[in-house]
């Protein structure tokens, strides 16, 4: 990855705390860019800031819980009041819930992953949105899984959630195309973060590739090429 590549751009990050959200936080900042990482652990958001200075670097730190729905909404104008725009934003707060059947599935289990991955996506656009519009060149990057579309048995929960979560951004998308704001759409593939192994306890550690690979195409798609990937 080039050093360098986002130079004074203003990055948002959820659930910069751990796994791919704390290496992509990582990586924009080593990459230049001004990085808010946003998470629910204040501790962990202030061990990542540790690491990035130790490089040289620093972070803006923002401790917010996807289901405080509230605080989500302040998001935007509290932001607003430090910096004049944003450039860049990676959603990568995410729950698994719990792996069942459909029928044994709590309601308040699936009410939860829907909340943090699908519908803090829409609040934060909604709360965000004048500020990826004052930038000269916006990109959004959201996650997609393929477990969204295998149609696995007892991921109903986590696969709805994407489901709705691309329903969501692809509008946004559609929505912005008359704009400077352009939304990427990236399935980063099997990665060695606590998600995958809570999901998949049987495998081994080194299975899986560590979440920085998948952190650097994230930090091309926040670069200000035109093209959609939606």
């Amino acid at each position: 990855m080039a050093e360098g590549v986002l130079d004074g751009r203003i990055i948002l990050v959820t659930g910069a705390s751990r796994g791919l959200g704390r290496a992509v936080a990582a990586a924009a900042a080593r990459s230049g860019a001004r990085v808010i990482a946003a998470a629910r652990s204040k501790a962990a958001l202030e061990e990542l800031d540790d690491e990035v200075r130790g490089e040289g670097g620093g972070l803006t730190l923002l401790p917010i819980d996807m289901l405080d729905g509230d605080a989500v909404d302040r998001l935007g104008p509290s932001i607003a009041r430090r910096f004049d725009r944003l450039d860049g934003f990676v959603h990568c707060a995410a729950e698994l819930g719990l792996l069942t059947p459909t029928f044994q599935l709590d309601p308040a289990v699936l009410s939860r992953v829907m909340a943090v991955n699908a519908f803090s996506a829409q609040r934060l656009i909604r709360s965000l949105d004048p500020l990826f519009r004052r930038s000269d060149a916006a990109r959004l990057v959201f996650l997609s899984d393929a477990n969204a579309d295998s149609k696995r048995p007892y991921w109903a929960a986590y696969a709805a959630s994407k489901a709705a979560l691309g329903a969501i951004a692809s509008a946004y998308a559609a929505e912005m195309r008359q704009t400077a704001v352009r939304v990427r759409w990236l399935d980063p593939g099997a990665m060695n973060t606590r998600l995958r192994r809570a999901a998949y306890p049987g495998e081994s550690d080194g299975t899986h590739p560590d979440p920085g690979e998948a952190a650097r195409k994230v930090v091309e798609l926040l670069r200000s090429g035109d093209e959609e990937t939606i």
